[in-house]
């Protein structure tokens, strides 16, 4: 065994003539062990809440989504996209058009986003999860049907169970003539009931879901679309997936994942975390650093000691070494305790969920803090004490020898 740590380790569990030392090594790994549970458990707690959230957006948004690299819209019926469309791989492959439009119910009016989609969007089992309000229900016998996003059913006051009251959708018309003297004869004009109310988050609730059939007469779009979205088969490697339709597809079109489309709340998502992290990083370092008090007082404890390893040959770097130790084992055990505390926390918190969210918050989405373990946290915890344990440790062993030292030249 290593002669340094052999004697860090005795130094660690010995007795020592200042019940001080041990008070504030104590203390030294209460913080460490405090601050790395925190740690681990709030990056825990952001795993949980980014799952949550992401699948709220999963819901709404495609595995796959393909746009016009130029422009708003693009043929879909060309050779590759004939293929994809057949492709085993692919589960749904849905074609959208969408455009703003103006909407009006009884004397009620406001713009928002007219999405019209083909037949196989209801193959996302997950849209029952986001309904308000109604059904998710595009076509039935009575003929056409409109899912509405819940900020604008708010502000139309859109009644789902009135069968007489329809939707009003007022779109451009492309062709429009300068020598029309009504205005309206400007507008293709369409109506339409709604059987639902969805709700995701602000950003697609102020739009309309309609079949793709009712958006090309609305839009007056007979065989363009704006984008095609497609789900992937169980056990699909998107990633793999996405560049095989870059690299076939061509530069004229974008191919972007969930990730892609949603950057403004992965970016968020991090930021947030990361700036967590750091804050609490900060407050970790301060518990660290409380090791210098302690390794100074015990090599005070210490100095007999010291002076017979001197009289015995051990030189300056093997006394650095032992107290270097010593204060590597008090912080990292500080830090391993602080680990098993998060880890604890985790499975009961998992397990039982015994803190729970606010009143405000939809019960039917979550009803307690949601949490995730990724063992990368784990190694990052560890890894960020273990260097700013070793910087304090090494701090502590220098100003240890120096303090040697000076005790020496008193003697």
């Amino acid at each position: 065994m290593n002669t340094s740590f052999y004697i860090a380790k005795r130094y660690l569990f010995a007795k020592k003539s200042t019940n001080a030392i041990n008070l504030i090594s104590g203390i030294s790994m209460v913080g460490v062990m405090v601050g790395s549970a925190a740690l681990i458990i709030i990056l825990s707690v952001f795993n949980g809440l980014e799952t949550v959230v992401l699948n709220m957006f999963d819901t709404i948004t495609p595995q796959i989504a393909i746009t016009p690299a130029k422009g708003k819209t693009f043929d879909p019926n060309t050779s590759y996209f004939n293929a994809l469309r057949k492709n085993k791989d692919v589960a749904a492959f849905t074609e959208v058009l969408q455009e703003n439009a103006l909407l009006k119910y009884n004397n009620k009016q406001a713009v928002g986003m007219v999405k019209g989609v083909s037949l196989d969007y209801l193959k996302n089992t997950k849209l029952d999860s986001t309904i308000k309000e109604g059904r998710f229900i595009l076509h039935n016998r009575s003929g056409d049907n409109a899912v509405i996003g819940s900020a604008l059913q708010s502000y139309l006051a859109v009644n789902t169970v009135d069968p007489f009251t329809e939707l009003e959708i007022y779109s451009p018309k492309k062709d429009i003539s300068a020598n029309s003297l009504n205005p309206a004869d400007d507008f293709v004009v369409k109506n339409i009931r709604v059987s639902g109310v969805f709700e995701v988050q602000q950003d697609f609730d102020n739009g309309i879901i309609v079949p793709l059939s009712f958006a090309r007469e609305l839009l007056g779009e007979d065989k363009k679309v704006s984008a095609i979205e497609i789900n992937l088969q169980p056990g699909i490697d998107v990633d793999d997936f996405q560049k095989e339709v870059i690299e076939k597809a061509g530069k004229d079109y974008e191919v972007r994942n969930q990730a892609e489309q949603n950057k403004s709340l992965y970016h968020i998502l991090n930021t947030e975390k990361w700036a967590v992290y750091i804050i609490l990083t900060f407050i970790l370092i301060i518990a660290i650093f409380n090791i210098i008090g302690s390794l100074t007082m015990l090599v005070i404890d210490k100095v007999k000691d010291v002076a017979i390893l001197s009289s015995l040959g051990a030189g300056k770097k093997l006394i650095k070494r032992i107290f270097l130790f010593e204060g590597m084992m008090i912080t990292m055990s500080g830090c391993v305790l602080g680990l098993i505390i998060g880890l604890i926390f985790y499975y009961f918190q998992h397990t039982y969920g015994f803190i729970k969210m606010g009143d405000e918050v939809n019960k039917t989405l979550v009803s307690s803090y949601p949490i995730g373990l990724k063992w990368k946290d784990f190694v990052l915890v560890f890894v960020t004490v273990g260097i700013f344990s070793f910087l304090a440790s090494a701090l502590s062993s220098n100003l240890s020898v120096k303090k040697i030292d000076q005790i020496n030249q008193t003697i």
